[in-house]
């Protein structure tokens, strides 16, 4: 999540691309995990980070990171991970990226952590069976889920729900398996050293 995420110009991907929206204050370690999940599986080029902004955002911990395009310059997305951050519910109040979730609605999403927030704002999580941060528990019934199960990482639909942290993981392998297979999903996790994760 250093300087090759950081890099100005993206390869292109010949294969489906996943977006993962950043901002201020996005957990670098459950973005990390993103990232690192898909391109083992994707190559280089399958990810994008988006945000209304090209400018710089700093994360949870402090590291610069350049979102790889803008809302209206993202390739089709196939897919779409939000990783948490103590900066998810600030984000999730912003209108360009309610509409953005909104309009991709139906692809196959991991959200990890307090990235359960932006779905949530967005009108996503209605209906759902949701996962996520205990802690959080009392707030995601305010997105009138059909169920809310605290700690642990549910898979309602295309909609993968996890805990915070390593976690997020489990959100990756949701969006991989759907995209590349289960088979590449729990080889790329191995590699990761996750397997523990893995059930």
């Amino acid at each position: 999540m250093t300087g090759e995420a950081q890099s100005e110009g993206t390869p292109e991907s010949s294969g489906p691309v996943v977006a993962i929206p950043v901002y201020a204050g996005v957990s670098e370690l459950e973005l990390g995990v993103m990232v690192s999940l898909l391109r083992l599986c994707g190559g280089e080029g399958c990810v994008r980070t988006v945000n209304r902004s090209r400018a710089s955002i700093v994360t949870a911990g402090g590291l610069v990171s350049t979102p790889h395009v803008l809302f209206a310059a993202l390739p089709e997305p196939a897919a779409l991970l939000i990783p948490g951050g103590p900066g998810a519910a600030k984000a999730a109040r912003d209108p360009l990226l309610h509409g953005f979730l909104r309009a991709h609605a139906a692809l196959p999403t991991g959200a990890s952590g307090s990235g359960l927030l932006l779905p949530g704002e967005a009108g996503s999580l209605d209906g759902r069976v949701v996962g996520g941060p205990a802690d959080l528990a009392d707030t995601l019934w305010g997105f009138t889920p059909a169920d809310v199960r605290p700690g642990e990482v549910v898979t309602d639909g295309l909609l993968c729900s996890a805990p915070a942290g390593f976690a997020s993981l489990h959100a990756a392998l949701h969006v991989a398996s759907a995209l590349w297979g289960e088979d590449a999903a729990r080889d790329a996790a191995r590699r990761l050293g996750g397997s523990p994760l893995l059930h």
